[in-house]
């Protein structure tokens, strides 16, 4: 997520919080602007899984979703009355959760309402460890499906192996898996991708579903065949990355994922907790 649209969310987060007898709040109809929502409908069923979700952590949901009435202007000029709910940071945070996280506005959301401080540096490493687990999980699904179907044009798994690591030679520019792991320090029972900053476990992944996309567009079968359409992709996938200052083999390793991960969830009991202060 590019930072102006990281300052710009965080501004509309922050102008949008507002005080209700001594706790912050945020109106649900101003957060479904906010977060992407075109219709009321929609969100308001985005609200109510967040309440289930709350009454569930053993929460009182009138402690979080406090529903109101506000005046808006009517086209003739005058006001009239709408339903509204008031949403503890808890209770927006909840909601976030049940949004679609592919959304910027969720994903930037998710994370904005667990951060008690809301320091915009804070929130901005915390989205980048979440962009690149995620990245990592999305890769290892393209990976899944591009086993399947390979697997059913008689590729065996040593086979798939031998594909993998032709592909990384390409994007390396003729490196081997095995040297770029010596390279950037990485344990020989680790994916060499657990180690690789996010651009490149995007560009891996990117590859990855060109050959799943060619492989069954272009009826490819048999080890030669895949292993060139592969080879391909990662050449141009390279090509791009070159043509824009980048190359891969250059580039530092990244923190492991998996402590990425780790860090992630140990923190989650404590940000929830800090998050449930609002309503004291």
């Amino acid at each position: 997520m590019k930072k102006e649209l990281i300052s710009e969310l965080f501004e509309k987060f922050e102008e949008a919080c507002y005080d209700l007898d001594g706790l912050e709040c945020w109106s649900a109809r101003e957060m479904q602007e906010i977060l992407g929502y075109k219709d009321w409908r929609n969100f308001i069923n985005a609200v109510h899984k967040a309440s289930k979700a709350c009454e569930n952590s053993g929460e009182e949901i009138r402690d979080h979703f406090v529903g109101i009435t506000k005046m808006v202007k009517i086209g003739s000029g005058t006001d009239r009355p709408i339903d509204d709910i008031a949403l503890t940071r808890y209770a927006c945070y909840l909601v976030a959760q049940n949004g679609d996280p592919a959304k910027p506005e969720i994903a930037f959301a998710q994370t904005y309402f667990a951060v008690q401080t809301r320091k915009q540096e804070l929130i901005e490493k915390r989205l980048l460890d979440i962009d690149r687990v995620n990245a990592r999980e999305k890769l290892s699904r393209s990976e899944k499906k591009l086993s399947g179907i390979i697997y059913e044009r008689g590729i065996d798994n040593k086979s798939f192996a031998l594909i993998r690591s032709e592909g990384d030679k390409a994007l390396f520019g003729g490196k081997t898996t095995q040297f770029m792991k010596n390279k950037l320090g990485v344990p020989n029972t680790r994916p060499l991708a657990d180690f690789l900053p996010t651009l490149l476990i995007k560009a891996k992944d990117f590859a990855t579903e060109l050959t799943s996309h060619n492989v069954v567009d272009k009826d490819l079968s048999g080890d030669q065949e895949i292993t060139k359409e592969h080879i391909d992709n990662n050449s141009e996938v390279r090509n791009i990355l070159l043509k824009r200052g980048v190359k891969p083999e250059s580039l530092p390793p990244a923190e492991d994922v998996k402590k990425v991960q780790r860090r992630i969830d140990s923190t989650e009991k404590k940000i929830l907790k800090e998050i449930k202060k609002d309503k004291k």
